[in-house]
């Protein structure tokens, strides 16, 4: 059962579908299992390699199936378990990696461990949980809940509290204990037997919390440096590696915020045995249009920090996370070519990049005008909690709208027939206000497309391992154009240029402080080839530049949100 190349995910391009709206099957109007077959072709054609799935075990979804009740069995309304084995098999006919989300932190407060573990003091399963006595008649610490408020629910039938880092009805698990730590081993293996060949660990960095659950410091805003990243964590993840992931050739992302380039180094490591790459977010603050530059810079950094053993896992947006084209491009007379050029900036990145579904598309957020048509729940608390504090209504809404997790949630628009292509039914949520206009029917056939310059990203990427393995330096400084070199010890070498902005400029080529000659690279890709016409009308000192195959030349002179490759 083990993968022939252990590395082979480091030339992968994995996408992530969030099941629940992606494609619904059968007209309940939420998404399943089976409606993804009849995409595993398009993503194919696209050059996907691995399909990380969102939580799909059983679960009463107070988090959106982050509160598993059952991890051997799945969600009814996303199908069964021979529609997942289906899946499985159809997308290994096309040598594709189904990757699990795996949510070993917590279960949800209605799995039959937590029922027993809250029955008594003395049940076998009581130490499945973090349990703790009343300290002075109030939590038994001071530690935060990621939901706000604090970690601990006090429960009257035992009088005790037990640990809930996100929802208090996803109480966690207590990975200090052998047994916990066994029966998470036997999940895993039962999904690998299905054919399962990847994890996604979600707040995998959380699960070595301190024994002694002592207090976070009172001069720190916030606990969460207490229990995230600890040495717990590592010696948990190095014992999973021996007994689960390595034997099999499991590929394996963990979810680690908090971390550093040199934190990461302790999970990604090849030598520590822990994981294959992690997930990490101080990029995803970079909001401001002004901070693009910042971007790519962010991203040289974690490939300076991490040794040359790790391996990264960049991305733009995920089910967590506002879409990709409003949080960093541009909406607008500008969403086609601000979508292609992030995309351009992830597919040549160092690591094995995440799309997230309908980034390929250039989906942007929904901004629904009313509050009831959102769900996501943790969003709303803190909504409530910044107009309690005295905030203006219209500044908390419109900041809501922007960075709420549900503009990554609404379901994919597929076309722009009734109903969007998700559903014949009604959708769970309401759908996206511009599918009309913007979908994935009208994107494929358009002159211009979102999905076709990804399709040539990763064409170009697997055809030319310099854009993967090459050496990650950004030769500008600042301001909004990019120019990023990639170099192999081998002596390949590739330039990647990008102007960030709906300003035409320009970039002086012979001040970058980077001896090379240029002039030996030649023009492979750009999103404005061929050259069709969209948005607003070009200024009119535009110097056209050269075609397919020319040379760099000593100013560049680059068009809105143009993506360059030159090889």
């Amino acid at each position: 059962m083990k993968q022939p190349n252990s590395d082979w995910w480091k030339k992968a391009v994995a996408y992530q579908i969030y099941i629940r709206s992606f494609q619904d099957s059968n007209g309940d109007g939420v998404g399943d299992i089976p409606g993804i077959l009849p995409h595993l072709d398009e993503l194919k054609e696209l050059g996907v390699d691995v399909l990380w799935l969102s939580p799909f075990c059983t679960s009463p979804n107070d988090d959106n199936g982050y509160d598993v009740s059952d991890y051997y069995s799945i969600q009814p309304e996303y199908g069964t378990m021979a529609d997942l084995e289906e899946l499985i098999d159809e997308a290994q006919k096309r040598n594709m990696t189904i990757m699990m989300d795996l949510v070993f932190n917590h279960t949800s407060d209605e799995h039959p461990w937590f029922k027993e573990s809250r029955s008594s003091t003395n049940n076998p399963k009581r130490d499945w949980y973090l349990w703790a006595a009343p300290n002075n008649g109030k939590e038994p610490n001071n530690w935060d809940s990621f939901f706000g408020g604090k970690a601990w629910e006090f429960d009257p039938q035992t009088q005790e509290f037990y640990c809930h880092i996100f929802s208090k009805k996803q109480p966690d698990l207590n990975w200090a204990n052998p047994a916990i730590r066994n029966e998470l081993k036997k999940i895993s293996l039962f999904w690998i037997k299905k054919g399962i060949r990847a994890f996604r660990l979600d707040a995998i960095h959380l699960i070595g919390k301190p024994l002694d659950l002592r207090d976070f410091p009172s001069n720190t805003k916030k606990s969460f440096k207490v229990w995230e990243n600890t040495q717990l964590t590592h010696t948990y993840l190095q014992e999973f590696h021996a007994e689960v992931f390595e034997p099999y050739g499991i590929f394996t992302v963990g979810e680690t915020g908090g971390t550093t380039p040199q934190t990461a180094r302790l999970y990604t490591n090849s030598d520590r045995k822990e994981l294959s790459t992690i997930f990490h977010f101080d990029h995803v603050h970079l909001r401001d249009n002004h901070e693009r530059h910042s971007l790519f810079k962010n991203w040289e950094s974690w490939q300076r920090g991490l040794s040359k053993k790790a391996w990264d896992a960049p991305f733009l947006s995920n089910h967590d996370l506002a879409r990709s084209v409003s949080a960093y491009g541009e909406e607008g007379v500008w969403r086609i070519r601000s979508a292609q050029a992030l995309g351009g900036l992830l597919l040549t990145s160092w690591g094995t990049p995440f799309i997230y579904q309908g980034e390929e598309y250039g989906i942007p957020n929904a901004y629904f005008d009313e509050r009831q048509s959102y769900r996501d729940q943790h969003s709303a608390y803190l909504v409530d909690q910044f107009l309690k504090h005295g905030y203006v209504p219209d500044e908390v809404w419109n900041s809501w709208r922007s960075y709420t997790r549900d503009n990554s949630r609404v379901p994919i628009s597929w076309s722009s027939q009734p109903k969007a292509g998700f559903t014949t039914g009604s959708p769970w949520m309401p759908l996206h206000p511009q599918y009309q206009q913007v979908n994935a029917h009208s994107d494929r056939n358009a002159e211009v497309s979102v999905f076709r310059f990804f399709q040539e990203l990763i064409r170009l990427r697997k055809k030319n391992q310099v854009l993967i393995f090459g050496d990650y330096r950004v030769l500008t400084k600042d301001g909004p154009i990019g120019v990023i070199s990639r170099r192999m010890r081998t002596g390949e070498s590739a330039l990647v240029v990008m102007n960030l902005c709906s300003n035409v400029l320009t970039q002086n080529m012979k001040h970058l402080g980077r001896k090379q000659d240029y002039s030996k690279l030649k023009l492979c890709l750009s999103n404005y080839l061929p050259d069709k016409r969209i948005g607003v009308v070009l200024h009119p000192f535009y110097k056209p530049r050269s075609e397919l195959g020319a040379a760099v030349t000593e100013e560049l002179y680059l068009r809105p949100w143009e993506f360059r490759i030159y090889l």
